[in-house]
């Protein structure tokens, strides 16, 4: 059985006046959801147009390694602190085979 990447994408649009604070969180969150053993990639950006609203992009080997990611106490963490200082939409995403390109 081949292992199937999972990817992540999240948007948080940071509450009034918690941008900052939103941002500081996810920075800190980069170095360890990078040191994690099933992560290919974790980065942020933030909308150039609006720049209270981030997006997180996250790939995985799989989808136990975003259930491990969901485990760590750094994403429980994040994720209780994240109502306080932002909306949250996520999608959690499989590859489409797309054939020989």
């Amino acid at each position: 059985m081949t292992q199937s990447p999972t990817k992540i994408t999240a948007i948080l649009t940071a509450h009034l006046g918690k941008a900052a604070e939103l941002q500081t969180l996810l920075v800190g969150m980069a170095p360890l959801c990078r040191a994690e053993p099933g992560n290919l990639r974790w980065d942020v950006w933030r909308d150039r147009a609006h720049g209270e609203r981030y997006v997180l992009d996250e790939l995985y080997v799989d989808a136990a390694a975003v259930e491990a990611h969901r485990m760590t106490p750094h994403y429980q963490s994040y994720l209780a602190r994240i109502p306080e200082l932002a909306e949250r939409t996520a999608w959690i995403l499989e590859a489409v085979d797309v054939g020989g390109v």
